[in-house]
């Protein structure tokens, strides 16, 4: 009995003193709800089709897009004008949860049901506080199929997360990285 009266507390605590500390979205609640209207009906229902417009629409709201980006239907992301994507990017239907910020560089590849999670929580903290880490992708790096990139990684120049795979740390230049957490296997060539 007193392990569950000790969870019950835990639970009360946590949401009595849960805390954001100093964190902002960076935009302001009427841009937030624009957005968060713009992406139903453009992104989450796969209305559109066409990566041009996807594209525009994401510029519209802040997102710095460069050349030649391919963006699928589907796509989901939390706030574009936390978003950089650099030319000649393939972005499949992925979801990307940018508490902070994500770059995304040339060539990059983003495949289908992949997450990209800037935030996340201190577990060891009463309060549950947040911390929040920016992700980078350099250039010609691929996140694979189901794949998960956690906060404050960096994906190195050509480096390859396979399908299902969980990166917790960051992955080296020219290396394929599987597993959970994920693990070099070898040098991409």
């Amino acid at each position: 009995m007193d392990n569950q009266n000790s969870n019950f507390n835990f639970k009360v605590n946590l949401k009595k003193n849960f805390d954001t500390g100093s964190y902002t979205p960076g935009a302001s609640k009427l841009k937030q709800a624009l957005w968060h209207l713009t992406n139903s009906i453009f992104f989450k229902s796969k209305l559109i089709p066409f990566s041009s417009i996807l594209v525009c629409i994401l510029k519209i709201y802040g997102a710095k897009i460069g050349k030649e980006v391919r963006i699928k239907p589907g796509f989901q992301v939390k706030f574009p004008w936390r978003l950089v994507i650099e030319d000649n990017a393939w972005i499949a239907e992925c979801l990307i949860e940018n508490l902070d910020n994500v770059t995304i560089g040339a060539n990059c590849c983003i495949s289908q049901q992949a997450l990209l999670i800037t935030g996340n929580h201190n577990y060891k903290s009463e309060r549950f506080d947040l911390i929040v880490k920016p992700i980078i992708l350099k250039e010609g790096s691929w996140v694979g199929a189901g794949s998960i990139v956690c906060p404050g990684v960096t994906l190195e120049s050509h480096a390859v997360l396979t399908s299902g795979s969980v990166a917790t740390e960051n992955l080296e230049a020219f290396s394929i990285y599987q597993g959970n957490p994920a693990k070099k296997i070898r040098n991409r060539i």
